[in-house]
């Protein structure tokens, strides 16, 4: 075999394979019939991945959203930290709401969520925590010195729960709002919208915050 065709085995093994994980799940999932679908032999996956773990660690991969430019971002000198938060909210919502990928995507991470295995831990130290940080630098940004890590921490976890609510409850916000409402729920409208609302929640003075007295300042 060329290397191409070596490639391309490798690359079918793992549509197929995150195809039948995000329907099965892993433990339900066989070896023989992912390989039976992708016309290939038992000893490919041995090959490409080592055993039916090192596959299905590779179709977690290949599934996740993975914004090189949120784990890393080379912000221009002038992007103040406002524009930061909005840049991070519209990049991380143009990979969430990618048609381009494959359904099985989406379906195999919200699987591992609610199933997690060595591949969820895996995943969140190699994207999550590193896109995690960049949203907690922003937030820094944006906030008093004295903020603590926990409520930095909560703060990124809302904002990145606006976003994936967005992926994970289309359907739901579809029915709810109409048709016409709902095509208009492009990346920059949603983008906007989230940053507007989470900008404002950062910015509401001490004495309107829920379950803090006036006068009190965080903790």
């Amino acid at each position: 075999m060329t290397e191409r065709e070596i490639e391309d085995t490798r690359q079918r093994l793992i549509a197929i394979a995150g195809d039948v994980f995000a329907e099965h799940g892993f433990r339900a999932a066989t070896v023989r019939d992912i390989c039976t679908r992708a016309k290939a032999n038992i000893a490919a996956v041995n090959y490409h991945f080592g055993d039916k773990e090192g596959l299905y660690l590779a179709a977690v991969e290949a599934a996740h959203c993975n914004p090189l430019e949120l784990m890393k971002p080379d912000w221009p000198a002038a992007l103040t930290p406002a524009d930061k938060l909005r840049f991070f909210i519209e990049h991380m919502l143009q990979h969430l709401l990618d048609d381009r990928r494959p359904a099985w995507h989406a379906r195999l991470m919200m699987r591992e969520m609610a199933e997690p295995t060595q591949a969820c831990a895996n995943f969140v130290e190699a994207y999550i925590r590193p896109m995690a940080q960049t949203l907690r630098g922003i937030l820094k940004d944006l906030l008093p010195a004295d903020v603590g890590d926990e409520e930095l921490w909560l703060m990124g976890a809302s904002i990145f729960g606006q976003c994936l609510f967005y992926k994970v409850h289309r359907p739901v916000v579809q029915l709810l709002m109409g048709e016409e409402a709902f095509s208009r729920l492009d990346v920059k409208r949603l983008a906007e919208h989230i940053s507007r609302f989470s900008l404002a929640a950062i910015s509401a003075p001490e004495d309107e915050l829920p379950g803090t007295r006036r006068g009190e300042g965080r903790t």
